[in-house]
């Protein structure tokens, strides 16, 4: 029997290429947008567009065709992901400086100039087991948190602008080494790749499609990699591996393996995100600590 196809799609995508007007670009992707009912969060720059929305079979499939026959985005590759319904409560296209923020200022570079070399998923996993290699999450703690790479390198950075001067102050550690980078779809390590470059690394390599692409592949099946793939949607977190499965986090409250992700109900003084079992969820009434919720009740 033939299995229901899911009604919705979930589109990941980026695309670095100049766009000389990233205001006019982004008044008329918002009209297309809106045209499809998509949901979702784009970033439109003089560097490219980095989107996630979510829609319809029908609509995703219109919107990626519309941005295929574009010559400015021609080759754009999408990762796609069936769901039953929207993940996004809104649509925001915003313009900004800079598509993914490193924040190198005078220092910034198009990754079409200067990047890693690109590993497919089979020789990303190949390459984890050479001993020379050393393998950077380049993505904020609180999404390797959730889930990450056997034996990665896990920088404690709050936001990806923090990581090169974490790189520079680390240096002696990556000297000489085959240095692996991976992030959620590839985009900050079209970056941060060039950067390793840059800074006078060799042997520079990224994970060509990110997390996302290494999961879907049909031969690796997402293997040694741990926990969930953190995602900046109302999923919050999707399933990696189906080779060797595991997780990495824990309820902060009973220590128990949870992969349940939320923020704190004080808002005003915390908002942190953390890891919460629904029965803890339910004593603690949401809160990450004792302090928390004494706070909500004062």
């Amino acid at each position: 029997m033939r299995m229901r196809e899911a009604p919705y799609q979930v589109i990941l995508y980026y695309f670095y290429v100049e766009i000389a007007d990233p205001d006019a670009y982004r008044e008329d992707h918002m009209a297309l947008c809106e045209s499809l009912e998509l949901l979702g969060r784009i970033i439109v720059g003089n560097e490219g567009i980095n989107g996630t929305v979510s829609g319809t079979v029908e609509n995703c499939e219109r919107y990626m065709e519309a941005l295929r026959v574009d010559p400015l985005t021609a080759g754009v590759e999408f990762k796609i992901d069936p769901e039953e319904g929207h993940v996004f409560p809104k649509l925001s296209v915003k313009s900004r400086d800079e598509i993914v923020t490193l924040g190198l200022g005078e220092e910034d570079f198009s990754p079409n100039e200067t990047t890693g070399n690109y590993l497919s998923p089979q020789e990303w996993k190949d390459a984890m087991d050479d001993p020379n290699a050393v393998i950077i999450d380049t993505r904020n703690d609180y999404e390797w948190k959730l889930g990450k790479f056997k034996n990665a390198i896990l920088p404690p950075v709050e936001s990806f602008r923090d990581l090169p001067q974490w790189i520079k102050d680390n240096r002696v550690m990556f000297e000489g080494k085959k240095i692996l980078t991976y992030c959620t779809g590839g985009i900050r390590c079209e970056k941060f790749s060039g950067f390793m470059v840059r800074e006078g690394f060799e042997d520079v390599n990224q994970l060509h499609g990110g997390i996302v692409t290494y999961g879907k592949d049909p031969v690796v099946q997402g293997e040694d990699y741990e926990g969930q793939c953190y995602v900046f949607d109302e999923r919050i977190g999707v399933p990696v591996n189906s080779k060797n499965p595991s997780v990495i986090a824990h309820c902060v409250h009973c220590g128990e393996p949870c992969e349940r992700y939320i923020n704190c109900s004080n808002k005003h003084g915390c908002n942190e995100q953390h890891f919460s079992c629904e029965r803890c969820d339910e004593e603690s009434q949401g809160c990450c600590s004792d302090k928390c919720q004494t706070i909500i009740h004062s």
